[in-house]
């Protein structure tokens, strides 16, 4: 029988410290109110941190969720599916999507274009993280946590097949 091990790629630590810049980057950047549209499930902890950062340094965004998929355990089904839609206009709104991970870019693809087909005046993207070389689509992150390398990554709200979401950091699946 296989072995499970997740090495560390970011600790609590590393991820505190990152999500601080990345509110002052965002709040540097995007100038009035604020509409934060989180994808859920893999980005709630790095939503919630984020948001709590934003505060300490004035900025005080609406927020809402919206569920999308496009895996099934490790495997990409290659289509998006919204599962839960966001119940606020963004009409008019500066949004800020926030993702856990920028990958193929089709569930961030899928979203903006949504959310500017809905009226969003601009549209800003947040990842927690970036994973070079794998985009499938024309999509890019305006801030960005980390980069990683080309491996299974957990924690921190990320998963596999629903498992170490509760992880408090980042680390990546390896199988002896």
């Amino acid at each position: 029988m296989a072995e499970l091990s997740i090495p560390v790629l970011y600790s609590a630590e590393d991820i505190r410290d990152r999500i601080d810049e990345l509110a002052h980057e965002i709040s540097q950047n995007m100038s009035g109110e604020v509409m934060i549209v989180s994808l859920l499930r893999g980005s709630f902890m790095f939503t919630a941190d984020l948001i709590r950062a934003m505060y300490h340094i004035g900025v005080q965004p609406q927020i809402d969720f919206m569920t999308l998929s496009s895996y099934q355990g490790a495997q990409s089904t290659h289509e998006v599916t919204i599962n839960r839609d966001i119940t606020d206009s963004v009409s008019g709104k500066t949004v800020l999507i926030l993702d856990d991970i920028l990958e193929t870019g089709r569930t961030l693809s899928y979203a903006t274009k949504l959310l500017k087909e809905r009226g969003a005046k601009e549209l800003k993207i947040a990842v927690l993280l970036e994973k070079p070389g794998k985009l499938d689509v024309d999509v890019r992150a305006d801030f960005v946590g980390f980069k990683v390398p080309d491996k299974f990554v957990v924690g921190y709200g990320l998963d596999y097949d629903n498992h170490y979401r509760e992880l408090p950091y980042i680390g990546y699946l390896e199988i002896h």
